[in-house]
């Protein structure tokens, strides 16, 4: 059994959307790493553009809007003139929206359920062919959808429409993978923890308290995400299908009952 063929990613084209910072960044650059040529995008292009120049030549910038079907089109359209096919879709471009709940405002609900529920249904749709053109039986093409283990378990704030989309996301994960088999297109996803970053500020910026709520007793790094991606981008995850897999250091699995929970979800 040749190892390093089983986890790598050599020859593989990657999209990563949400790729110029946080989670989306961690992917990015452990999937160059493995191998793979990765096209990143975002909203902000010059943010986006940065980070493409950052993490070296095999790394490509698409920015674009994801939040809509146009968008989606859009970027599919523009990936087309680069490549024809495309082995790994990451959906993982997202946003979040805290309010009390007698203030919680619709544009907080549907700014959030666009990006991370709608999105990345009609991206996967609009690269499907794609995503088909790379896929066989030997080597299945791969979605994975970037969701949350407040998709999964309650955190402490007021983010509704956040927790609610990230819940759909995993069952919408489920709901693809039973149609998108037959294409030899597998589809599974990520639930991540604590992991420092823009969106979740806490685990970036209080780590050692955060860390404290955390059965293993650390926030995540960037080998952590880049590791669960790898594994289910490559041949090594081929069997792992419909599945989120948390990874959080233990939040939802391994908390003891009555411990409290972290004082920010992803």
């Amino acid at each position: 059994m040749d190892l390093q063929k089983l986890f790598s990613l050599e020859g593989k084209v990657a999209i990563v959307t949400g790729g110029s910072r946080g989670i989306g960044k961690m992917i990015a650059e452990g999937y160059l790493a493995a191998g793979a040529k990765v096209y990143i995008t975002a909203r902000k292009a010059e943010v986006c553009n940065a980070t493409a120049e950052e993490l070296g030549e095999n790394c490509i910038s698409l920015p674009g809007d994801l939040s809509t079907i146009e968008g989606a089109k859009t970027f599919a359209a523009q990936f087309a003139e680069h490549e024809s096919k495309v082995d790994i879709l990451v959906n993982n471009a997202g946003a979040a929206w805290g309010a009390e709940f007698e203030e919680f405002p619709e544009i907080g609900w549907d700014k959030v359920m666009d990006l991370n529920v709608k999105s990345p249904f009609f991206l996967t749709q609009a690269l499907h062919e794609q995503l088909k053109a790379a896929a066989s039986v030997e080597e299945p093409a791969k979605v994975i959808n970037i969701s949350s283990i407040d998709g999964i378990r309650i955190n402490p704030w007021e983010t509704y429409s956040y927790q609610a989309s990230k819940a759909a996301l995993i069952q919408l994960t489920k709901r693809m993978a039973v149609r998108l088999l037959k294409d030899n297109i597998i589809v599974s996803g990520i639930a991540p923890g604590a992991f420092p970053s823009e969106m979740n500020k806490a685990a970036r910026d209080a780590e050692a308290v955060v860390a404290k709520f955390i059965p293993l007793k650390r926030v995540g790094t960037a080998e952590d995400m880049a590791a669960g991606a790898i594994y289910l981008a490559s041949r090594a995850g081929d069997y792992v299908v419909g599945t989120t897999i948390p990874i959080d250091g233990g939040i939802v699995n391994a908390s003891a009952p009555g411990g409290g929970t972290d004082p920010e979800g992803n």
